[in-house]
């Protein structure tokens, strides 16, 4: 030890603290060898060693606080006394007197990017070393000269516990004393540039309420989760072969209490899980929970990826909401961010003075649409650090399914640049192949957990989204299917006496439907930014608008592909969504509102009841055109069918609001025709015109059938069959 490490250790800067500070072996000038204790100690006027139930004075060898004191023996159990400038005396733990705490095999994993459940090493974790309780903390940092851990406990002092460095670059300490809530940063002192940030833990389970950012200290293990049941079905379930309905939630604009108050995790434990299952949805998909420093985000760039955002509760009030979901028959999705995170100062971006977590070369590593980073899938420590996240959610909270948000942004090099602002991959393609080869592995190891599931936000043409690995594919159990999203958002657009110029845009999506495992989606996205809400997009007036709302709602549903609408779209709100004001529950007061709410879970009790509306999702031969020719009138019909070929539904559909009496339709077996649904029932706000509930077949050959049915087709409707 020589002043001028001493110097360092005062200073805040020196890179081996555990060479210095704690219990040391010394030879004195008689060669004779005795142990000396070191300890910084800024905030003492005075130190002594307790000891076997002595006091051993320490003398202070630098004025900034570091003392040193010399022992006969090896002093294995003691603890220092500090006494502060105002008299009192303080007993703690000397964190330099305890040994390393991460096994050399879980770095080595780490730095080979295969420690799937990196969140078990680094972050902070709760610990009893020695039979003394503290907390250990760990982070990866491999370009930092030190790296120092701050918070409340040490006045955010960055020079009191500076942190060993192990391999791979990771930095550890188990700080004795410390408990669940304690806030605390690294400070890290990077060896270039001289950069010097104060940075959340990117591990923490915790953090605190934005504006703030400090990361918390939590034990993750508390909650008594009463899902079991839920839990042992779900692996047994083939969700493919399943209805899938999904709720699409943001969290803080969902319900506003008087006050303009966003309901907390237990209020929507029983609030939201009400609604949902009263609505007959099967899953309820939250944006991003993960903590995030901005609301006009949404949640999708995230600081604290496994911490759930602390506006709303604890991480334990969270386990509660999912809790009380899968109590109630009802899955958990989450949106899930692997494609981009924000740059503040205190998150990811620029972590020890280099890009470590991104790629240094902004034609890489800058999202330009959003103003994020973009993650290094390349790099080991990222691989692990994001599959182990995946992993957490999963396995950690119970979360059914991860929706990877933004897949096309991570698979092409080119997403949104310009020619000669990004790289060709070193086949000279625009293909990601290190981000292929991540979302490849993530899926395999997301699907290892038993009944759990993956769906993909991708809006190119990319091959086998949804086929497994095996085949080439990148693993996703489903993928949403934009592209039908599309077609009909801009056909229910147009004012229905022009729709017969644009009848393909309802039958294109049936020429690919059964290439993926799609998920049709009228999502946040297509409700914001102008676009409108679902209501709004519908041309005409009150009647017309609510009349088409029907209309595209039970031709959805009818549509092969598994199911997602976002909040507010289910009653007819007319805004589009706002994030800073709540869903307008108000518009219910009024029946045409109310009715259209009526339909959707109506649409959903059919669906969930219907095996022809969900055994055969991505196979044609659950689907059977009967007639899709009369473009002229606006007018298809089709099959859907289960994996018993004779239990089917017929779907007749009339996007025009000319009635259309005593129109023919082939069915493929002869009988009775019940009407189990016709959107322009006066329960659902329509005029109420139909067939009566129940129709009869003739033996007169149309559509390639011999029987058919003469019905009533009504204004803007669908109207569905199921043979008695």
């Amino acid at each position: 030890m020589t002043v001028s490490e001493i110097e360092a250790i005062a200073g805040g800067y020196h890179g081996d603290a555990f060479r210095i500070l704690g219990p040391h072996m010394v030879r004195a000038k008689d060669e004779r060898p005795r142990w000396e204790v070191r300890a910084f100690l800024p905030q003492a006027e005075a130190a002594w060693v307790a000891l076997d139930g002595h006091r051993c004075p320490l003398l202070r060898k630098h004025a900034r606080g570091f003392y040193a004191g010399l022992f006969e023996g090896e002093p294995r159990r003691y603890t220092l006394v500090a006494r502060l400038a105002d008299g009192r005396e303080v007993e703690l733990e000397d964190p330099y007197r305890f040994g390393p705490q991460i096994s050399d095999t879980d770095l080595y994993l780490y730095g080979e990017g295969t420690l799937h459940e990196a969140y078990r090493s680094l972050g902070a974790h709760l610990a009893e070393v020695d039979d003394v309780a503290g907390v250990r903390f760990a982070v990866w940092a491999p370009n930092a000269l030190v790296v120092t851990l701050v918070g409340e406990f040490n006045d955010w002092d960055t020079r009191r516990h500076p942190m060993r460095r192990r391999n791979n670059g990771v930095w550890e300490l188990f700080v004795p004393g410390l408990g669940e809530g304690t806030t605390y940063k690294f400070n890290i002192r990077s060896r270039l540039v001289g950069y010097q940030q104060m940075k959340a833990d990117p591990f923490a389970f915790a953090c605190e309420t934005p504006p703030k950012s400090a990361s918390v200290v939590w034990d993750t293990s508390k909650h008594k989760w009463n899902d079991a049941a839920w839990m042992e079905a779900r692996p047994k379930v083939d969700l493919l072969k399943s209805p899938v309905s999904a709720y699409e939630v943001h969290i803080e604009s969902w319900l506003r209490t008087p006050r303009g108050e966003s309901l907390s995790y237990r209020e929507l434990a029983v609030q939201l899980v009400e609604y949902v299952k009263r609505m007959g949805y099967t899953h309820i998909e939250f944006l991003p929970i993960m903590e995030y420093p901005f609301s006009g985000s949404w949640g999708y760039q995230i600081i604290g990826y496994f911490a759930p955002t602390s506006r709303f509760g604890t991480p334990d009030d969270f386990k509660f909401l999912v809790d009380a979901c899968h109590q109630a028959g009802i899955g958990v999705i989450i949106d899930w961010v692997p494609g981009h995170f924000p740059k503040d100062a205190h998150g990811l971006a620029f972590f020890d003075g280099t890009a470590l977590y991104e790629h240094a070369d902004p034609r890489k590593g800058e999202q330009p649409d959003w103003g994020t980073k973009i993650f290094n899938y390349g790099r080991n420590e990222v691989r692990s650090f994001l599959i182990s996240n995946a992993l957490f959610w999963l396995k950690e909270y119970h979360i059914d399914g991860l929706r990877v948000d933004a897949v096309a942004s991570m698979l092409y090099l080119d997403y949104s640049r310009q020619p000669g602002e990004w790289i060709p991959n070193r086949y000279g393609g625009n293909e990601n192949l290190e981000a292929i080869d991540f979302l490849r592995r993530f899926n395999e190891l997301a699907h290892s957990v038993p009944g759990a599931f993956t769906a993909a936000e991708e809006s190119t043409a990319f091959p086998g989204v949804s086929k497994p690995v095996y085949l080439n594919g990148l693993g996703f159990t489903f993928k949403w299917n934009m592209g039908w999203m599309h077609d009909m958002l801009d056909y229910f657009h147009q004012d229905p006496v022009y729709r017969k110029y644009h009848h393909n845009a309802i039958t294109f999506s049936l020429l690919y439907a059964f290439t993926e495992n799609f998920v049709l989606p009228i999502s946040h996205d297509e409700v914001v930014h102008g676009k409108g809400s679902l209501l709004g997009k519908m041309p005409g007036d009150e009647w017309r608008q609510f009349a088409n709302a029907r209309a595209f709602l039970a031709y959805m549903w009818a549509h092969p592909g598994k199911k997602l609408l976002f909040m507010g779209q289910d009653i007819g709100q007319r805004e589009e969504w706002n994030h800073d004001v709540g869903v307008r529950w108000d518009v219910l007061e009024f029946a045409y509102h109310s009715k259209l709410q009526a339909l959707v879970r109506e649409l959903n009790r059919l669906y969930r009841a219907s095996p022809a509306l969900y055994q055969v999702d991505f196979h044609y031969t659950g689907f059977e055109w009967i007639d899709f020719h009369d473009w002229e009138n606006s007018v298809i019909a089709f099959l859907r069918r289960a994996e018993d070929p004779q239990d089917f539904l017929l779907f007749c559909c009339n996007f025009t609001p000319v009635v259309r009496k005593l129109y023919e339709f082939g069915v493929p077996e002869e009988g009775f025709y019940e009407e189990i649904l016709n959107t322009d029932s006066e329960l659902f706000g329509g005029s109420n015109l139909g067939n009566g509930g129940l129709v009869s077949s003739r033996p007169i050959p149309r559509h390639n059938h011999p029987n058919s049915i003469s019905i009533t087709l009504p204004p803007l409707a669908v109207v569905a069959f199921r043979k008695r």
